[in-house]
């Protein structure tokens, strides 16, 4: 089933006027000559954070440098706090650049901030929601924000969430009265009724039951093969990033310790080390753990909150 979406920021629709097909009413990426800028471009990027009393100064990203081209899914890997949601951050404008540049589709996150902003959208593991309101309420108000016509917007919401698995009759009922791999749904749907150019998901599948999360596996696909928006997706899910990551990046203390294909990553670690051709083979040959094993000790530290 393929997915239409909204045209860029401010381009306001009419009723019943017919939703472009994936690709129309967006502009294309600026270019240098005849070489298409690409999605997302990360060019020696370091993030310093003051922490505790002693105002210890901490690197969360150092010297990072990645790209991202359009119709891809980039995958992210690394423990808790190696830096993952950070970059996510740095990209989405959320937080400033202490060394290095990003530019999205040409443009400098720092100088031309707008026109980012207009080409992307991010989805957190906690998204964040008027909780009394209803799904459609929210995506209405989303909608409304971005000069989107609400009847489209209605019809286009329950599209969307249909794909997603979500029925029409939930979508009346408050947000706080669905499950929290519905409200993750929700907020994939509310990131994508902007019709962003480049997607940031930071653990969208992170405590999904096994449905939910092949449902938003299945729907990060079709993305990427119906509407050719270029896709950064940062996980703890080993067998996720397989199937789904074009590219991967393995982030340890900051830093990218290996970046390639999961085939080309896979094959490395096979014939440089004699280990298993798999992921958790190469997690572990280039940050020495398990990712599984730093999140059960995640989800260990949260109990004992």
């Amino acid at each position: 089933m393929a997915i239409t979406l909204f045209p860029r920021l401010g381009a306001s629709r009419r009723a019943g006027d017919p939703v472009p097909a994936p690709g129309d009413a967006r502009p294309g990426p600026e270019t240098t000559g005849r070489t298409a800028a690409p999605a997302l471009l990360v060019e020696g990027v370091t993030k310093r954070f003051v922490v505790g009393r002693e105002h210890r100064v901490v690197d969360a990203i150092r010297d990072v440098s990645l790209t991202v081209d359009r119709g891809h899914i980039y995958g992210v890997l690394g423990a808790n706090g190696s830096g993952k949601s950070t970059l996510i951050r740095l990209v989405s404008t959320l937080l400033t650049i202490d060394a290095g540049r990003v530019e999205i589709f040409g443009h400098d996150i720092e100088r031309d901030e707008m026109a980012v902003k207009r080409c992307i959208n991010r989805v957190s593991v906690d998204a964040a929601f008027f909780k009394k309101l209803s799904p459609y309420e929210n995506l209405a108000f989303a909608a409304r924000l971005y000069g989107l016509d609400a009847g489209v917007a209605r019809r286009e919401s329950a599209r969307i969430l249909g794909r997603l698995g979500i029925a029409e009759k939930r979508l009346g009922q408050p947000t706080e009265q669905l499950s929290r791999g519905m409200q993750q749904k929700v907020a994939i749907a509310r990131a994508l009724l902007t019709s962003p150019m480049l997607l940031l998901l930071d653990e969208p599948t992170t405590g999904l039951d096994p449905r939910s999360k092949v449902d938003v596996q299945v729907f990060i696909e079709d993305l990427r093969d119906t509407h050719d928006a270029a896709i950064v997706l940062t996980t703890h899910d080993l067998d996720e990033a397989d199937r789904l990551c074009d590219r991967i990046a393995v982030l340890d203390g900051g830093r990218v310790v290996a970046d390639g294909t999961p085939a080309e990553l896979k094959a490395r670690v096979a014939r440089e080390r004699g280990e298993p051709p798999t992921l958790e083979s190469v997690f572990m040959a280039y940050t020495g753990r398990s990712l599984d094993e730093d999140v059960e000790e995640g989800e260990a530290e949260e109990a004992g909150a």
